[in-house]
């Protein structure tokens, strides 16, 4: 049986391993990415290389996208030379973005127009997550359409859930932001507070790490944060973006959230300090000013 023909758009830091990982499982494979350069190296792999969204959109089955925000997705579906322009009837376009729920309810409106629809499927697991192929990825949309993607996500992640309709994802990955933000909260307290009366923080580390504080934060980026290795896996920006989501839905849907605003602001702080290009471990430089490390 032929594989389905699948288009990816977005090859950056999460994007290109995804990609990489469909490829090597078999599946016909066009990539267009905003910098031409980053699409080219898979192409040397296998891939056909586009001109624009909506190349890979005629080429495709499936159309993956994975971009920074909502205006971003927007742009590359529904905007000039985007999926809408090439997408066939009875295609599907999966976003794995993390953006507005109401946002992908409105391009899957667009997209119904076309005899097509829309399944989001934001991922959580990081760059490392992404290289593995062990990202937990959360799924709405069309339930017949979700058991047709199936598989092509399974390639990418471990741990794939069915979470509702349209916008289900979102929701979904937003939740997982308020714990991995206001988590990562937790363990650069923790760490502050171990310097502060003489520990090796990365002693304390191994020491709590398979007890019940335990966590993934605490486990990948505890020790980076010990060792000041501020490399992005995920960019302080993109945190920020997404919280920025989750409070704008939980203002649409009163819901109080006092923790994740205080990270928030917390984040916001090491942005002002020039640190938003760096890895979310960095939340952890603004409770050192506070302690005056």
């Amino acid at each position: 049986m032929e594989k389905t023909r699948v288009g990816f758009i977005g090859v950056g830091i999460m994007g290109k391993p995804m990609a990489g990982h469909l490829l090597r499982a078999g599946y016909p494979l066009t990539v267009y990415n905003r910098t031409r350069s980053k699409a080219e190296e898979l192409g040397r792999e296998g891939a056909s290389v586009a001109d624009s969204p909506a190349q890979v959109a005629a080429a495709s089955d499936v159309t993956i996208t994975i971009v920074s925000d909502t205006p971003d997705v927007a742009e590359v579906v529904a905007g000039p030379k985007g999926i809408i322009e090439g997408i066939q009837p009875g295609s599907l376009v999966v976003d794995m973005s993390t953006v507005s729920p109401e946002g992908e309810r409105r391009l899957d409106e667009k997209l119904r127009e076309k005899g097509c629809q829309l399944v989001d499927a934001p991922v959580s697991g990081g760059d490392v997550g992404a290289r593995n192929a062990t990202l937990a990825i959360m799924v709405g949309g069309d339930r017949a359409s979700f058991d047709r993607v199936l598989p092509i996500l399974k390639v990418m992640g471990k741990t794939i859930t069915y979470c509702g309709p349209v916008g289900s994802g979102q929701l979904t990955k937003l939740c997982n932001q308020i714990l991995v933000s206001v988590n990562l909260l937790a363990v650069s307290e923790a760490l502050v507070f171990a310097r502060k009366n003489g520990l090796d923080p990365l002693t304390m580390v191994e020491a709590i790490s398979g007890g019940a504080a335990g966590s993934w934060q605490l486990l990948n980026l505890g020790p980076k944060i010990a060792k000041r290795d501020f490399a992005p896996g995920f960019m302080v920006d993109l945190m920020q973006k997404d919280l920025r989501l989750v409070l704008e839905t939980a203002t649409a849907n009163p819901t109080p959230l006092p923790a994740t605003a205080l990270v928030q602001q917390l984040f916001k702080s090491t942005q002002i300090q020039g640190l938003g290009r760096e890895g979310t471990q960095a939340l952890a430089k603004a409770l050192e000013a506070l302690a005056g490390i």
